[in-house]
C-alpha cells in the first residue's frame, strides 16, 4: 500500500436539509464515512489507521473526473436521481462511460460505490438498472449474505440502511455475489482487488433516515411504506462495519 491513500469521491447529488447543516457537501459525508470505517479497522486490530488523502469531484453540475495517474481508488455517491436516465442526463452517461474505462482499461484504480453509483457499476457490467417491481426498500434491512460476501465482511449477515427504488436487474457474469434480500437480488458485487459496490446506505443512520422518509411520504412514498420503515429506521445497522471492510478492500493485496 501507498503510503497515502488517494481516494476520489464522485459526488453524485448534494445534501439537503440537516445533512447538509451539519456536513456541508455530500463529500464531507462520504469522508466521515469513510474516516469512521478507517478507526474501525484499527480498533480491530486488523489494521493500522492508513493516512487517507481524498479529492472531490462534481460529477453532475461540473462534470468534472480525476486523473486516474493520480488516485488509487473512486467512491461513488448515492444519489436521488434515476441511474438508468439518460436523454438530459448526460452526465450519467458520461459517469457510464467513465467507469467503463476503469473497469475495461485500467486494472490499477480500485472501484467503490453505494446505491445509485453501485447501479452506475452495474450499467458498465452491461446490465440493466430499472425500477424495482416490488417497490421501494427502504430502511434498515437483513442482508443474506453469499460465501464471498460472509468472506468480504467478517460475518454470517448483514442490516443495513435502504433507500431506493430501483435496482441493478441480475448480477454481472464476471463478478461475485456479496448478497441478497428479500426485494433485492442484487445487493453487493465484488471483484478481488478491483471492485466492491452496495445496494444499501452503510453511511446513513437513523437521523438521516427519518429526515428521507419524513421528506419522502406523501410523495414518492406511500402511508404503509413509510410506516413500514419508520417502525425499523432505529434497528442495530451494520455501516460502521461496512466502512471498515472498505478500507480493507483498498488495503490488502
Amino acid at each position: 500500500m501507498r503510503s497515502t491513500l488517494r481516494i476520489a469521491i464522485l459526488m453524485c447529488d448534494e445534501l439537503v436539509g440537516n445533512p447538509k447543516k451539519e456536513h456541508g457537501s455530500i463529500g464531507n459525508f462520504y469522508r466521515k464515512f469513510l474516516e469512521t470505517g478507517a478507526q474501525k479497522l484499527e480498533e480491530s486490530g486488523l489494521h493500522k489507521k492508513p493516512n487517507i488523502k481524498y479529492f472531490f469531484y462534481d460529477v453532475v453540475i461540473k462534470q468534472e473526473y480525476p486523473n486516474i495517474r493520480e488516485i488509487d481508488a473512486v467512491f461513488m455517491t448515492g444519489s436521488r436521481h434515476d441511474s438508468f436516465t439518460s436523454g438530459s442526463n448526460n452526465w450519467i452517461l458520461k459517469l457510464v462511460d467513465f467507469t467503463k474505462s476503469l473497469l475495461h482499461e485500467q486494472s490499477r484504480v480500485r472501484i467503490m460505490a453505494v446505491c445509485f453509483g453501485h447501479q452506475i457499476v452495474g450499467r458498465a457490467y452491461g446490465e440493466t438498472a430499472e425500477r424495482n417491481p416490488l417497490g421501494w426498500e427502504v430502511s434498515v434491512t437483513p442482508i443474506t449474505l453469499s460465501e464471498t460476501g460472509k468472506r468480504v465482511f467478517g460475518c454470517d449477515s448483514l442490516a443495513l440502511h435502504q433507500m431506493h427504488r430501483d435496482v441493478v436487474r441480475r448480477y454481472p457474469a464476471s463478478v461475485e455475489k456479496l448478497g441478497h434480500s428479500d426485494r433485492c437480488e442484487v445487493q453487493g458485487i465484488y471483484v478481488t482487488n478491483r471492485v466492491m459496490t452496495l445496494q444499501g446506505h452503510p453511511e446513513y443512520d437513523a437521523t438521516i433516515a427519518c429526515e428521507l422518509l419524513e421528506r419522502r411520504r406523501g410523495s414518492v412514498l406511500d402511508e404503509a411504506t413509510y410506516r413500514d420503515g419508520m417502525d425499523r429506521v432505529h434497528h442495530p445497522h451494520d455501516g460502521v462495519l461496512v466502512g471498515a471492510a472498505f478500507l480493507w478492500f483498498l488495503i490488502k493485496d
